[in-house]
């Protein structure tokens, strides 16, 4: 890695106060508050995902251990961006109505799939559910912004413990550590029950970090045929995890 990146790394250490550096990086910042508020209701305020950007700033200058590898850019924006999610999540928007309604069409795409033998489009899903096609594009779009924000908020509903608080801990006893090796074997398994081109969807997307235009691009087909392969995916791991948990 080495010398090069702590090099970098030293250069924000050096730099003469913790407001210098926020004075570098909120450009940066300021650029990824405004894509992800792009496809959000307007009550959310750029100011505020800006605001959450900062706070994982500061995190990120206080954990990074530059023999990791990673720059000390790239770790910083990774802990900016999940800052920001993690208050999207918080405040979480959805009505309960739209709530009772993306369950319904969920279930909808589980049981369409298995008659259809692939994934339903939303005329489909829009007659097995007496909605409109409006109605259902609507749905999604709530869909995913949940997804995107955090597969963990995706899995699991705010009354219940996360996958992240099943997972982690800062010092796990015995009885933690069982318990988190259980719960990432099932998480592998119910990606392993997917089709393969849903298995690549979900690796592409969360292990290389491409968009799904990106991902799009290299599978050949549209940027509304990956989001509708991600979503299906993502309902079949929610299942097979809230099963694995015994959640209703």
């Amino acid at each position: 890695m080495g010398i090069e990146r702590y090099r970098v790394f030293s250069r924000f250490k050096d730099l003469n106060s913790k407001e210098k550096i926020i004075e570098v990086m909120l450009p940066k910042i300021k650029w990824l508050a405004t894509s992800i508020s792009r496809d959000l209701p307007k009550s959310v305020e750029v100011d505020d995902l800006v605001q959450e950007g900062v706070i994982g700033l500061l995190s990120a200058l206080e954990n990074y251990d530059p023999t990791k590898g990673a720059s000390f850019t790239t770790y910083a924006m990774k802990r900016i961006r999940g800052a920001m999610y993690d208050y999207l999540r918080k405040i979480d928007w959805m009505p309960r109505g739209v709530r009772k309604k993306l369950k319904e069409v969920e279930e909808a795409i589980l049981v369409l799939e298995g008659k259809l033998q692939g994934i339903p489009d939303d005329k489909e899903i829009a007659n097995y559910l007496d909605m409109s096609e409006k109605e259902v594009k609507n749905i999604k779009k709530e869909m995913s912004r949940r997804q995107i924000f955090s597969l963990d908020s995706y899995l699991f509903d705010d009354n219940e413990d996360s996958l992240i608080e099943h997972i982690e801990s800062t010092e796990p006893n015995p009885e933690q550590k069982y318990e988190r090796e259980e719960i990432i074997e099932a998480l592998k398994n119910s990606i392993s029950k997917l089709s393969e081109r849903e298995q690549l969807v979900i690796s592409l997307y969360y292990n290389e970090e491409l968009n799904f235009k990106e991902i799009g691009k290299v599978l050949n087909v549209s940027e509304s045929r990956i989001s509708q392969i991600h979503s299906a995916a993502l309902i079949k791991i929610k299942k097979y995890m809230r099963e694995f948990l015994g959640s209703d």
